[in-house]
């Protein structure tokens, strides 16, 4: 309902396809500014008191404009402000709930729970916008703001009434900033989440044509907000369809496969939005198109969880969604400025053909590998032979292992410790390197740097079950009568 009511309250203000286009990019953008210190916030604090907060930031921005809109006080730019304001509440808690999720069911369980989440979520979408447009078309935008910030008041108390099961760790939190950098150091070193990012990214991007568009067409086809609002209820409604069948989609075709069939049809809605006049068969097209659109982002959600552990949940799902609303705000500007320029549905061809040319990403960015990855912890290291005191929490520590291995076996080993180099800058490595002994063909070093020893007993808690697999592969090339030598440096303080 407030997507609805915003961007047709925007039709009314201005017929600028930019400025109606901004009101989804207004929407959007927040995320794209406060996805990762959100996702690092959820990964260190308790994640009720930040949904809390979230929350009612949002009810407090969709209030006053509630305020203003009743008034007739709402200009094009205090309208873009306020949708912006109840965006950026709706950022602060959003990977905070992506992670509850994943924490309130097992792995098991995570893709049907995310499907049964997405079903809640676009059922919504599938009623809001038609009856936002009815409350729209009867007694104007403003009540349904009012309607949206009473919403908002039955979610606080539900959050309210939560009480969030405690975290495991006998460390202390980690602190702000340095929970930023460990979130963007482990993207960086994780391929499968990277993967899972590029194909978002290429495919929200295209995609957000068909939603900051829809209005304008709307406008075009003299129609008015009830149409828009059955449209997007069309699209919700397929939506909550994708998700019935979403498991049994699953189930007959690889997840690679699957996405790019979704994509198809998603690009030929977005096609066909711009030539069929028909209004009844533009709402079957709409619901094919929610189909897809639901099909396609529960697959990248689940893939993304999928593939990062619990400690960097939230900061993972942070830079997810970071790719996927700053696509949409981005996308939504390019796409409004295009038709701006070249008129609506040349836009809407050329997001068609960009949807279909992202297929070929899987050639290289494949979701599949991700698939088996166990990301359970894998147990404590062996306790090193030192314990440093507090006072030396803040001192790098060097790390080395020293192997022996069979010369013949050593592009295998090299090959393996190429995986390892990633392990260990993802839990923490700020510096990694392996060298080999000249005089002793076989003899080799593995070194790295972490910057404190808490952030050292930080990788052991990091380390997962498949971590400890690309281990065990190593350790096996290990040809020497004891295990490979561990030994830990501390920086001389000067």
């Amino acid at each position: 309902m407030q997507d609805m009511g915003a961007a047709w309250l925007m039709t009314s203000l201005t017929s600028s396809p930019v400025l109606i286009a901004l009101v989804q990019a207004a929407a959007s953008l927040p995320m794209f500014l406060l996805a990762v210190p959100a996702g690092a916030l959820a990964d260190i604090v308790e994640r009720r008191r930040l949904l809390l907060i979230g929350n009612f930031s949002a009810l407090a921005a969709v209030s006053a404009l509630s305020y203003f809109t009743l008034l007739g006080r709402t200009s094009p730019g205090m309208l873009l402000g306020l949708t912006f304001a109840v965006g950026l509440g709706e950022a602060l808690e959003a990977p905070a709930f992506q992670a509850v999720v994943t924490e309130l069911v097992p792995r098991s369980e995570l893709a049907t729970a995310v499907s049964l989440n997405s079903a809640g979520y676009n059922l919504a979408r599938a009623v809001g916008p038609a009856l936002g447009g009815l409350v729209v078309a009867r007694v104007g935008a403003g009540a349904n703001f009012l309607l949206n910030a009473l919403a908002f008041l039955g979610v606080l108390v539900v959050l309210y009434r939560w009480r969030e099961a405690p975290r495991r760790s006998v460390l202390p939190a980690e602190r702000f900033t340095g929970a930023m950098r460990a979130g963007l150091r482990y993207v960086a070193y994780a391929p499968e989440l990277r993967a899972v990012l590029v194909r978002t990214g290429a495919f929200i991007i295209s995609g957000s044509a068909l939603w900051a568009l829809l209005p304008v067409l709307v406008r075009e086809w003299r129609r008015g907000p009830s149409a828009y609002g059955i449209l997007l209820g069309a699209l919700g409604v397929g939506a909550v369809l994708g998700a019935s069948v979403l498991s049994v989609l699953k189930r007959r075709a690889s997840l690679d496969r699957l996405v790019a069939f979704a994509t198809i049809v998603f690009g030929a809605v977005t096609l066909a939005s711009a030539f069929v006049l028909n209004f009844g068969l533009l709402i079957a097209i709409m619901l094919a198109g929610g189909l897809a659109w639901m099909v396609l982002i529960s697959s990248f959600n689940v893939a993304a969880r999928l593939v990062v552990p619990s400690w960097v949940q939230a900061r993972s799902l942070a830079v997810y969604l970071l790719v996927s609303q700053g696509g949409m705000a981005l996308g939504s500007l390019g796409w409004g400025v295009l038709a701006a320029r070249w008129g609506v549905r040349r836009a809407l061809m050329c997001a068609s053909a960009s949807l279909l040319l992202s297929i070929v990403l899987a050639s290289r960015y494949s979701l599949t590998p991700g698939a088996p990855l166990n990301l359970q912890p894998a147990g404590k290291w062996p306790v090193p032979e030192i314990s440093p005191d507090p006072s030396e929490d803040n001192t790098p520590v060097l790390v080395t292992v020293e192997y022996e291995i069979d010369p013949n076996r050593t592009e295998e080993f090299v090959a393996d410790m190429q995986e390892m180099e990633a392990i260990r800058r993802r839990d923490g490595a700020l510096q990694w390197g392996l060298f080999i002994d000249p005089t002793g063909p076989g003899r080799y070093l593995e070194e790295f740097l972490v910057e404190s020893w808490l952030e050292h007993m930080r990788q052991h808690e990091r380390f997962t079950v498949s971590d400890q697999q690309v281990q065990q592969r190593i350790l096996e090339l290990h040809i020497g009568a004891e295990p490979p030598r561990v030994t830990h440096y501390l920086a001389e303080e000067r």
